[in-house]
């Protein structure tokens, strides 16, 4: 996968996430995946979307609903 390549297919950021292609098409169906577009009968993801999807799954600890953000210590 290289940094040219626009759109992801659901293998490609289901690997980038770390996730299994089934969820990402369940999350599709729910609503808590990230954002897609739809081309026709093909998803594709941006790479931007991926990591504003899994930034706002950032947390301090398992009890965090993410109400409160979390401090930035990078």
């Amino acid at each position: 996968m290289t940094e040219d390549v626009l759109f992801l297919n659901t293998q490609q950021a289901a690997r980038m996430l770390g996730l299994s292609a089934k969820t990402l098409a369940r999350y599709r169906v729910t609503g808590e995946g990230p954002v897609f577009h739809r081309f026709g009968n093909r998803i594709r993801y941006l790479r931007d979307d991926l990591k504003a999807w899994w930034e706002k799954r950032r947390r301090t600890s398992t009890v965090d609903d993410g109400s409160t953000p979390p401090e930035d210590d990078r």
